[in-house]
């Protein structure tokens, strides 16, 4: 089971460099038309900047948006000794964090990085979702932490919106210079031309497809991780469940077209269920528990109290 993790990872890390191998090659086109190798050179230097900067952004920024509340030990004591292992195990020295977002939405996000961060958890993830799918889910976002997605995620974007802007700025000048064209004074480079027009559109594309490459990934770290992947296909399957009614509603079924599915953020679920169990039929059954049987107690005993915008940017330190 480890070398196929590991030949999955080294699978989805090459298209991970490809994909950015790519966006920085569509990027360096309308700079290079621009202001030639200097336009280049200050277009990967804001990209950099970029990526400097949004590590130093506070997590509690995020966290304010959203209007979330911190999930201290005593409130959710299970999923902090959940959390305790998935942070030994993926060799996270800092202390996990959980936060509250008091939400019917099914959804989970991890805001900050490996240094400064932790996961934030819906009331309608909680109600729906057993321990061992909650445990799957979490793990997900471990792995996000851990890999730093978020930072190239915000990197990805950047580089998208300096390829807009420098195609915007390439057809400002081409009608600037129409009169000379008009008079036969300068010749278009028309390949070039092309590979601008079509830039923003292909990056934009690029970065989706990055996106859904960060999801496979961590959907393997996660499986590494709990050493239970049916548990994540299994939460997977409910939020598939809850978040595709929408779909029902736009065009009839609970999948998307597939012609628009490389417009996804995220890959399709049940492709990701495939490979989640994949990967459990090759690691065996689980051994049973010996644990006796229970009803289910409340994975949250005591909700915080949902703190706003002024509570986060002012008492950043309060949150621990």
């Amino acid at each position: 089971m480890l070398s196929r993790f590991a030949a999955q990872r080294l699978h989805n890390t090459l298209q991970h460099l490809l994909i950015l191998g790519g966006m920085s090659l569509l990027l360096s086109v309308p700079a290079w038309l621009l202001a030639g190798g200097t336009g280049v050179v200050w277009a990967f230097g804001l990209v950099l900047l970029t990526l400097y900067l949004s590590g130093r952004v506070p997590a509690r920024l995020v966290l304010a948006n959203a209007g979330a509340g911190v999930l201290h030990r005593h409130h959710a004591p299970q999923l902090y000794r959940v959390m305790d292992l998935l942070y030994r195990r993926a060799g996270l020295s800092q202390p996990p964090w959980l936060f509250y977002v008091p939400s019917k939405d099914l959804n989970a996000f991890a805001v900050g990085d490996a240094r400064d961060g932790g996961i934030a958890v819906t009331e309608g993830l909680l109600r729906r979702l057993s321990l061992r799918q909650l445990a799957g889910v979490l793990a997900h976002e471990v792995s996000h932490l851990r890999h730093g997605d978020t930072r190239v995620m915000s990197m990805a974007a950047t580089m998208t919106r300096l390829t807009v802007w420098g195609a915007f700025l390439v057809q400002l000048a081409l009608i600037a210079m129409l009169p000379m064209v008009m008079a036969g004074e300068i010749r278009l480079p028309w390949l070039e031309l092309l590979a601008v027009g079509l830039a923003p559109t292909a990056s934009t594309l690029l970065q989706l497809a990055l996106s859904r490459n960060r999801e496979f990934t961590a959907d393997m770290e996660a499986a590494a991780l709990t050493r239970d992947p049916e548990g994540l296909a299994d939460a997977l399957g409910v939020l598939e469940a809850h978040n595709g009614l929408w779909l029902t509603t736009l065009f009839g079924r609970r999948q998307l077209p597939g012609w628009l599915r490389f417009l996804q953020t995220h890959p399709a679920t049940e492709e990701r269920v495939g490979r989640l169990m994949a990967l459990a039929r090759r690691q065996g059954p689980r051994p049973p528990s010996s644990r006796p049987y229970r009803p289910r107690e409340p994975l949250v005993e005591a909700r915080p109290e949902r703190r706003g915008h002024r509570y986060w940017l002012g008492r950043p330190d309060d949150r621990r």
